[in-house]
């Protein structure tokens, strides 16, 4: 029974590293030649929205700007950078699709020192402080580079589809498989605009209606922003907290508004434009919690007032 038990540990022990280099390859191969619409379990550049491929592309000629953006896709979808360029200021918005404070972390501390920013607008969505942030993982693996920070945080979230994205992202960097590849600046009615805004010119004529709920807020996302504002405390960046208007139909539906905004206060200047502006929900958003472009520029107008 012994020398069965001992002949069965061995067989298995042989066939871990054979299973370990058949589920890499097979990932990658995956990745080659399955369709995109059928591909679960694994994120390529051409299936990732928010153009952060184009992002880390003017990150290369981008240095010390004014104003430095943060956040999710209300940030990047919501700071025109050509309109704070009409009113004086130099900007770079590093927003990603679903940005939580996690993956912030890592933004900061490769390219605060490079952008050196005067001042940072950190765009706080609620709701990235109740979700894990799996798909702005996914964002920055595909689209920029890989490195122990990043690999650090992937083995933190456990997530079947970062670790799948992960192995594919190293394959193609390590064969340098999207060099040739065309960065489009275009996807559907998105455009991409210089310096990391996405402009989107599309109404909404949808009538929301929403069940009363609330935000189930992460106690680790909380603990991540608070350590990003030391990150920016400590590289000498004034800081303002703005949360980005969605549909009053949506905003109105949260029975816990009032505790984020109190929190979000007791951290740094604060601004809710949810309760300072008054806009359409047809004319001024594209879906239930982002701006059209027309939506954007009446929302850029008053904030350039606040920084003056």
């Amino acid at each position: 029974m012994t020398n069965d038990l001992n002949y069965f540990l061995q067989s298995l022990l042989k066939f871990i590293p054979f299973s370990i280099l058949f589920c890499v390859v097979g990932i990658c191969l995956w990745g080659d030649f399955v369709p995109n619409l059928i591909t679960k379990n694994l994120a390529k550049k051409e299936m990732i929205p928010g153009f952060m491929e184009n992002r880390i592309a003017d990150l290369t000629k981008t240095k010390e700007v004014d104003i430095l953006f943060l956040g999710s896709s209300h940030a990047y979808r919501g700071f025109d950078t050509r309109l704070f360029k009409d009113a004086g200021y130099s900007s770079f918005n590093l927003g990603s699709s679903n940005q939580t404070p996690l993956q912030t972390e890592i933004l900061l501390q490769r390219y605060l020192k490079q952008l050196q920013p005067k001042l940072v607008i950190y765009e706080v969505y609620p709701n990235t402080f109740s979700v894990d942030g799996v798909e702005s993982t996914l964002d920055l693996l595909v689209n920029d580079k890989l490195d122990s920070n990043l690999l650090k945080l992937a083995l933190k979230q456990n997530d079947i589809t970062i670790y799948n994205t992960l192995i594919y992202s190293y394959y193609q960097n390590l064969f340098q498989k999207e060099q040739s590849t065309v960065i489009p600046f275009q996807k559907e009615e998105d455009n991409y605009i210089a310096n990391g805004y996405v402009e989107s010119e599309v109404t909404s004529s949808k009538k929301y209606s929403y069940k009363p709920q609330e935000y189930l807020f992460k106690s680790n996302q909380f603990d991540q922003f608070e350590k990003n504002l030391e990150i920016l405390k400590k590289g000498n960046c004034k800081v303002i907290l703005i949360q980005a208007p969605i549909t009053k139909a949506l905003y109105n539906s949260y029975s816990n508004n009032e505790f984020f905004d109190l929190k979000m206060k007791s951290y740094a200047t604060y601004f809710n434009f949810n309760e300072l502006m008054e806009l359409n929900d047809s004319l001024h958003f594209y879906d239930d919690h982002h701006l059209n472009q027309k939506g954007v520029a009446l929302f850029n107008q008053e904030i350039i007032k606040k920084i003056r």
